[in-house]
């Protein structure tokens, strides 16, 4: 692992240190030094806190930190897939620093940073921060993987030719995804008529929410439009507020938790998953239930993963 390319892996602290003060390892899951091991781990948490186009409510910087807080609590064996996906190793590595000169240079750095990461042969699992990141990976994962396609899960289109001055911002995001390699949108509630009209020359796939139909019939729809290699971005307002209140633009009438997680099974055994990540989370925006629920959802992703590794 190149440790330039970052800020640079977690240093542990001694035994004495975690005696005396209770210290906590800052790492997914609490995992000890120990097993926290780089050269051991399937999958490669990789914090990005940066939020500088968010247009309504801020704060999804500190989001990387609450989500892996929360996932101290998380119990490492998952009842539903009937494994510990914490076998595989998970490596969490310190925080990026963003380049706060502009949105295209923290493009530019997730993409270097995930970049590394396939090199190593893991799986990246970045934590927002804003949905500005995933053009980064995917960039990345689109140079390093052959038939890539995106499942795009959010309340918005996000297909804006530029807002607020930059065609770098969150609410651009799936343009410039799309611009790299072919996406289908999900969840979707909010969409101005130019972002309409748009997709539908473009013929891209979006499967608005509520979908007035069964999640079988839907998750198998999906699928069928997504190519052999996924990359996963879930933006959270995706979710209903009543079980996703802190992000920053929240929409109601979302996704519940069994249509969100039975859809990203249902890819997860159907393609080969190549990396996701889960943005928008404003911690102070809801109660820490929250970061909680965002914690159990990339660690249900990683066992959705790894149940097709077993």
């Amino acid at each position: 692992m190149n440790v330039s390319v970052c800020a640079g892996l977690l240093s542990a602290p001694s035994s004495e240190d975690v005696l005396r003060t209770g210290y906590n390892w800052q790492t997914f899951l609490d995992t000890p030094p120990e097993e926290h091991v780089y050269e051991d781990s399937r999958f490669v948490v990789v914090p990005v806190p940066y939020d500088s186009t968010t247009s309504f409510r801020s704060g999804s910087r500190y989001a990387p930190a609450a989500i892996i807080d929360a996932s101290r609590h998380l119990e490492d064996f998952d009842v539903e897939t009937g494994i510990d996906a914490s076998q595989w190793g998970i490596y969490t590595l310190d925080e990026m620093s963003p380049d706060m000169s502009g949105p295209k240079r923290v493009v530019g750095q997730v993409s270097a940073l995930i970049e590394q990461v396939l090199d190593d042969d893991k799986m990246p699992v970045l934590l927002g921060g804003e949905h500005t990141i995933t053009v980064g990976a995917v960039l990345a994962c689109a140079d390093h993987v052959e038939d890539l396609s995106v499942l795009y899960l959010d309340a918005h289109a996000d297909l804006r030719e530029s807002y607020m001055g930059t065609r770098w911002g969150h609410a651009s995001v799936a343009m410039r995804v799309s611009e790299l390699c072919p996406i289908v949108q999900v969840g979707v509630r909010s969409i101005s008529s130019g972002e309409y009209d748009f997709a539908v020359s473009r013929k891209i796939p979006i499967f608005y929410w509520p979908p007035g139909r069964d999640s079988e019939a839907l998750n198998a729809d999906v699928c069928g439009r997504l190519s052999s290699n996924v990359y996963i971005s879930i933006d959270l307002d995706v979710a209903d507020p009543s079980i996703m209140s802190a992000v920053g633009t929240p929409e109601p009438g979302g996704m519940t938790w069994w249509e969100l997680t039975s859809l990203l099974r249902e890819v997860a055994a159907r393609k080969n998953v190549v990396g996701f990540d889960i943005v928008e989370l404003s911690p102070e925006e809801g109660p820490v239930a929250c970061s909680s629920t965002a914690a159990r959802l990339a660690y249900k992703i990683m066992g959705y993963v790894a149940a097709g590794w077993k």
